[in-house]
């Protein structure tokens, strides 16, 4: 389970006022998807409804409060209103390598420092939520310029860069892994993330 505030944000839990706009969100063709991952499939509209049901059985179910959920939400401090998420995966889980990963689906709420706000949340929790982790790292590709930018803001290095390994409409470009260590975080944030905004 996770509730944690900052100046304007909020990362929580998925809640069941949550599933239309979610759904909507996952529609094709939204600005989002051409930046997040473009080169991985994004769910089909015969495939949105399962996924929303999975989601809404797994809120009547309740979070297990000893695990981290996978994904969740980035909510607005002022109306709780569901403006993104964002996430981890395992890169190794046999070496604890983790990535992070951040969506602000409305273009409209881009470069306005939300997504500052909630991927430096999302990192202090993981570092916090796994003690067992020495690193975090952030994959994108280079026509991804706003996440490259957060990367570097929040204190993240700029560790590979796989030349022209993602193709998005017929074009080559980079494949990127920024990284920062539990240690370089807690000397950029010595009293926490949210005590820094």
């Amino acid at each position: 389970m996770i509730y944690i505030e900052a100046a304007r944000l909020r990362l929580r839990d998925f809640k069941m006022e949550d599933l239309p706009i979610y759904a909507h969100w996952l529609l094709p063709d939204h600005e989002w998807q051409r930046l997040d991952g473009p080169y991985y499939s994004k769910p089909t509209l015969e495939q949105i409804p399962p996924l929303i049901e999975r989601l809404r059985q797994r809120i009547e179910q309740g979070s297990d409060s000893a695990r981290l959920s996978a994904q969740v939400a980035i909510a607005r401090r002022m109306d709780d209103a569901l403006l993104g998420t964002v996430s981890w995966y395992w890169i190794s889980e046999e070496t604890l390598w983790l990535a992070a990963g951040i969506v602000i689906y409305d273009p409209a709420l881009w470069r306005q420092g939300l997504g500052y706000e909630a991927l430096g949340l999302w990192t202090q929790v993981l570092f916090e939520r796994m003690p067992e982790i020495a690193r975090l790292d952030l994959q994108t590709w280079s026509g991804n310029a706003g996440l490259m930018g957060l990367a570097c803001k929040l204190g993240y290095t700029q560790e590979a860069c796989f030349r022209k390994a993602r193709i998005v409409d017929g074009t080559y470009y980079d494949g990127l892994g920024y990284g920062i260590l539990r240690e370089e975080w807690a000397a950029r944030y010595p009293e926490g993330f949210a005590q820094a905004l």
